[in-house]
């Protein structure tokens, strides 16, 4: 959490949450492996869509305590695709040469990982979807709610918004078009939003990149008027990075509210700089933990009735046991209560020199 198809309208039809196996039905559902792969230790592979975001920084360092916690035999080798889809199909068929006994995949791209996680079910291979759904016939999926975010998001939009919030106008930053849950919090958001405000332009990000957040944020103050722009919907921290940056080249003072995901460090700061107005957190742990849990369970032959909690529907793939976590809203009030009080940053971290007034201004420090 990071928090990322095209007819994404599309993907959230076949999206089915449910509270148990036999509400989505069983045709065509996940059948799992008759068991592990033979020979050796268990060897789990994990594979990460990049090694810049929080998913590397805090959930793989958690992943790889959580599998040696539980199978302290086992080995576990992670990878990065920097973000190419290329390198990270060629990172699953490496790892099913390599006959691993389990994957944990956060695909670059939902729809072009399908084809190696058909290959590694035809190897035995399990594959548990980390983050974000990814299509095939994976064997688990672990998550935040991610229709949870977006209203969260929303939410938080009209608190900031206030009375104004009739008549307002805001711009919708959505993420990445490929990404299904760039969608589900899309639909999250849109659930609150509309009909409360008017959404003046939406637009989605290609690759969850920062500098297209800024151009499209660009255009949106060159169409609608910069004094005509009263909050933004964005996804995620990283672009409201991009977006913050074009509202301020534009000298729009005060800046409108803006919403965010992810609990990035830099996020936090400009929460407290009052530069953005919420975040939303997704205590890694939970779903570090529970991805380790579940490749362990999957890699030693087992069932997984005992960890997931639901099943959801991806394009391809009916009835995949998944756990669907809750996310945490954070604003400048609640950074004590959330980042801090679990450990994801210190004080020191969020208060260095440049913001020590805005810290004692916010009641983190004195």
């Amino acid at each position: 959490m990071r928090g990322r198809l095209r007819g994404a309208a599309a993907l959230l039809a076949g999206l089915c949450l449910v509270a148990g196996p036999a509400a989505c039905g069983k045709a065509g559902g996940v059948h799992e492996p008759e068991g592990p792969a033979s020979g050796g230790a268990l060897r789990i592979g994990v594979l990460l869509p990049d090694n810049t975001s929080r998913l590397y920084h805090f959930d793989k360092p958690l992943i790889e305590k959580k599998i040696h916690q539980l199978c302290p035999e086992c080995t576990v080798e992670v990878v990065s695709a920097e973000h190419d889809v290329a390198t990270q199909q060629q990172q699953m068929d490496a790892m099913i040469t390599k006959r691993v006994r389990v994957l944990i995949l956060d695909a670059v791209d939902s729809k072009s990982l399908r084809s190696p996680v058909e290959s590694a079910r035809a190897a035995g291979i399990p594959v548990v979807a980390y983050d974000r759904l990814v299509e095939g016939p994976v064997s688990a999926y672990v998550s935040f709610n991610g229709r949870r975010v977006g209203e969260l998001q929303g939410e938080a939009l009209l608190k900031a918004l206030g009375d104004k919030a009739r008549g307002a106008q805001i711009v919708m930053m959505n993420g990445d078009s490929t990404d299904p849950n760039s969608a589900w919090f899309r639909q999250g958001a849109l659930a609150v939003l509309q009909g409360k405000v008017k959404i003046g332009k939406a637009y989605e990000t290609a690759g969850w990149r920062p500098e297209n957040a800024n151009s499209n944020m660009t255009a949106a103050i060159s169409a609608l008027g910069a004094g005509h722009i009263d909050g933004v919907y964005s996804a995620n921290d990283g672009l409201a990075a991009g977006i913050i940056s074009a509202l301020e080249a534009a000298k729009i003072a005060p800046l409108p509210p803006v919403t965010g995901q992810d609990a990035e460090l830099a996020a936090i700061q400009r929460i407290v700089a009052g530069d953005q107005y919420m975040t939303v957190y997704k205590p890694f742990g939970p779903e570090a933990g529970t991805a380790a849990a579940m490749a362990v369970a999957l890699g030693r032959g087992k069932k997984l009735d005992g960890i997931t909690t639901h099943t959801v529907n991806s394009p391809t793939t009916r009835g995949i046991p998944a756990v669907l976590l809750t996310p945490v809203s954070v604003t400048v009030q609640r950074i004590k209560g959330t980042v801090v009080k679990d450990g994801m940053y210190t004080i020191e971290q969020i208060c260095t020199p440049k913001f020590e007034a805005a810290c004692r201004r916010a009641g983190l420090t004195r």
